[in-house]
């Protein structure tokens, strides 16, 4: 077990960030790697805690003492191993999971938590660095064929499941390359794609096909995929975006986040020429105050915009968790800071928008907002404006980030005859079948717009349900390290 007496030892420590004015002249990302070193001791911070919490606050239940230990005793390669028993993608948690893990951990409760998300992520890259993670195709086929509609998180952890216990897996995509949110609508100073290059190398290996640039439902019919495969798993996101009829949205110049984000990303892919949403030389407002537009700000910052500005609804969050009001080990109501933030944002706190204002050309010029007090004890929202607070801040550029109504209408669902529920999203049984005999659902389709690791658990649990109804009668195979040769990509 982990070292009872690290944390007396040493101070929490994070991976350090590359300066500002450096990282604002690319899109790579902003944290730097991880020093050995400094990873063993992170890792003595964890605690002989007799009930690791750690495991309830992860989705995944993840083996977070024992993968601690094992960096601690500097044993990588079965840290490696602990960490892909429960986890097929480390290296995309392990930058892009709020952690709450961090939330739920014994230390915590009176000390700094252990930065078990960053010892994952030194954990994933040193072992691709090694060189031990590589394909584990099946000894043994079953004959069976699913298809996995969406190539995001969800997905991805479905096909490569059910690849490597033996069924013939080929995965739908509608964009042009594998990754689904995380590969346009994730930017690169977050998550570089070259991380899902490597992952989608190693799936091909285990046997997944790919077929990009296809609307199942529309370039392929419903009826030519159910005749093809046995199963179907829809694992096809959240995407639809929530919008407003605040007066003055017909202005130009206002969007929704996702095409802001998917157009820089796809620039900065190489895929397209310009984005046709750029913040260049404007001022930026993003309306919303969560990942989302966090993302928006660090995209903004980089296409140089002349200023940003984030709105968020509610009052500025305390720094530290309020013992009576969010009790540990639950997920606290703390102010979250980005590296975007640190990039000459200004945030606004107990704000809320009433009317874009124009320029006389129909284009939006300005933002009229007041400030605001939330009230939410009678178990309802209710929003009343400060008297003699309003103002009209200026805006060129307005992002709408203000979160998701579920899964986009589209005609993939209505061929399988396959519903949205009120909340848009696509509801299922136990076994996570849908209504549609033999079709399953996992990940943001399923729960609406979440975490990227309920999205994996999810893709994880419903790829063992897909088995079971094939006929295996074993149970799916974990993700461990082998002898075989690394990948090449």
């Amino acid at each position: 077990m982990p070292d009872p007496n690290g944390f007396l030892k040493h101070g929490r420590a994070t991976a350090g960030k590359r300066p500002v004015p450096l990282r604002l002249l690319d899109w790579r990302e902003v944290y730097e790697p991880g020093d050995p070193q400094v990873t063993r001791e992170q890792a003595a911070r964890c605690m002989d805690c007799g009930i690791p919490f750690c495991h309830n606050g992860c989705p995944l239940g993840n083996r977070i003492p024992e993968w601690n230990d094992l960096m601690r005793t500097d044993r990588p390669g079965q840290a490696s191993a602990q960490l892909h028993a429960t986890n097929n993608f480390p290296e995309f948690t392990g930058r892009l999971c709020p952690a709450p893990c961090e939330a739920a951990c014994v230390l915590g409760i009176g000390d700094d938590p252990v930065s078990i998300k960053q010892v994952e992520v030194d954990i994933i890259d040193r072992a691709f660095a090694d060189g031990t993670v590589v394909p584990q195709p099946p000894l043994d086929l079953t004959g069976k064929s699913v298809a996995v509609i969406g190539s995001g998180p969800a997905g991805l952890a479905a096909a490569q499941q059910l690849a490597r216990a033996g069924h013939a897996v080929t995965v739908y995509e509608r964009d042009d390359a594998v990754g689904g949110l995380l590969r346009y609508g994730i930017p690169d100073f977050k998550l570089e794609k070259r991380h899902i290059d490597r992952r989608v190398g190693q799936l091909r290996a285990e046997g997944v096909e790919f077929v990009t640039g296809c609307e199942v439902g529309v370039d392929v019919s419903v009826g030519q995929l159910r005749r093809r495969h046995d199963a179907v798993l829809l694992a096809v996101g959240a995407l639809q975006g929530r919008d407003t009829d605040l007066g003055g949205r017909e202005l130009a110049g206002i969007h929704l986040a996702m095409p802001h984000l998917v157009g820089a990303n796809r620039v900065v892919a190489g895929r397209a020429p310009f984005a046709p949403i750029d913040a260049r030389g404007k001022d930026v407002i993003v309306i919303g105050g969560g990942d989302t537009g966090a993302d928006c700000v660090g995209t903004a910052h980089r296409q140089g915009a002349k200023s940003v500005t984030q709105l968020d609804l509610y009052p500025e969050p305390p720094g530290a968790r309020d013992g009576e009001r969010d009790p540990w080990p639950t997920w606290p109501a703390v102010l979250r800071t980005y590296p975007a933030h640190e990039e000459g944002t200004e945030r606004v706190f107990a704000v809320s928008a009433s009317e874009f204002t124009g320029d006389g050309q129909g284009r939006v010029a300005g933002l009229r907002v007041s400030e605001v007090v939330v009230d939410k004890s009678e178990g309802r929202r209710d929003i009343r404006p400060v008297p003699g607070t309003e103002q009209v801040l200026p805006a060129d550029l307005v992002l709408l980030a203000i979160g998701f109504e579920g899964t986009e209408e589209q005609p993939l669902l209505s061929q399988l005859g396959v519903a949205r529920s009120r909340r848009g999203n696509i509801d299922c049984g136990s076994d996570w079948q849908t209504e549609a005999p033999g079709v399953f659902v996992a990940g943001d389709a399923h729960r609406g717009a979440s975490l990227i690791v309920w999205a994996i658990a999810e893709g994880r649990a419903a790829a063992a349900a897909i088995h079971a109804y094939l006929g295996g009668t074993t149970a799916l195979p974990a993700p461990v390290e082998s002898d075989a040769q690394p990948l090449s990509v």
